[in-house]
């Protein structure tokens, strides 16, 4: 399970409120382009900002709309371990494949403590957990070796690595046999040149079938293909960082008249030159941009 093209799926809003009728369509087009799983839940779904109701309720819609065709993981971390254990036990009861649980930010644990806390949500929380290391926006990271005392539990599976080092990505290989998925598109080919099983991507979002033919060319081994589909996206890829995930990733949703461009506080509206960018980009790599 824990390969392929796995979207970190983006949370629509419409006057401050969940868009379920647009999130019914974002899951519905992930199913046709072939996505192989939803991440729900996770930094692109502005999660921070979504209380716990409404994210069990996204959680909850997405998990009854993919009805089983593909897994669906939760985001279920936060810097309290009680918490996370408490969201992932719900996230199990809802059906979750899986846990998605990022290092713990602000609290700035030590590796011991950061042991601790992945074990007691992989061993009391129900679900395979997915490590989540992301040090441009926790402030600190799962060291290798803490990354390899985690491999030896069961129920620790993967690792999203969201570091800009592509040297964790064979120091991780060399100790362990996690799954590894990129958490940066731009680095997705690479971490599997180097073995790898395949992203978290904020780009499927507007592109899912060229993101998961870039995975099934890597992991076929055609890394031809996979090189040529890195390439050609990899403006895009560039572009949905120009401002803080999701902005521009939430403006391109709207240029593609996928959903509203809103955000919420304290994240502000893309500016018009990520707009620009957004659309020259989308010329292009000839997306079928709405007049």
């Amino acid at each position: 399970m824990w390969s392929g093209s796995w979207v970190a799926l983006a949370t629509p809003f419409r006057e401050g409120e969940i868009d379920f009728a647009a999130l019914e369509s974002l899951v519905a087009w992930q199913l046709a382009a072939g996505t192989d799983g939803i991440v729900a839940c996770g930094t692109t779904a502005e999660t921070p900002t979504l209380s716990l109701d409404e994210a069990h309720d996204v959680l909850e819609f997405i998990i009854r709309e993919v009805a089983g065709r593909i897994p669906v993981i939760a985001g279920t971390g936060s810097n309290d371990t009680r918490r996370t254990l408490a969201t992932t036990r719900e996230a199990c009861e809802l059906g979750a494949a899986g846990a998605l649980v990022v290092v713990p930010y602000y609290n700035k644990p030590n590796q011991e403590g950061l042991y601790w806390h992945f074990r007691t949500i992989a061993e009391d929380g129900g679900l395979p957990v997915m490590l989540y290391n992301v040090p441009s926006r926790t402030g600190g990271e799962v060291s290798i070796d803490t990354v390899a005392r985690l491999s030896e539990l069961e129920r620790i599976v993967a690792i999203k690595e969201a570091s800009t080092d592509i040297d964790r990505t064979s120091r991780i290989r060399a100790v362990c046999d996690l799954a590894i998925l990129s958490g940066n598109d731009c680095m997705t080919l690479p971490i599997l040149a180097l073995g790898g099983r395949g992203v978290v991507s904020v780009a499927a979002n507007v592109i899912p079938e060229a993101v998961a033919a870039l995975c099934r060319a890597s992991l076929d081994g055609d890394f031809e293909t996979a090189r040529s589909i890195h390439l050609s996206m990899f403006p895009l890829f560039e572009a949905l960082f120009v401002e803080p995930n999701p902005i521009p990733l939430k403006a391109a949703l709207a240029i593609l008249g996928r959903t509203s461009d809103e955000v919420r506080l304290p994240l502000a509206p893309a500016g018009e030159r990520t707009r620009e960018i957004l659309r020259a980009v989308f010329d292009r790599i000839e997306a079928t941009v709405p007049d």
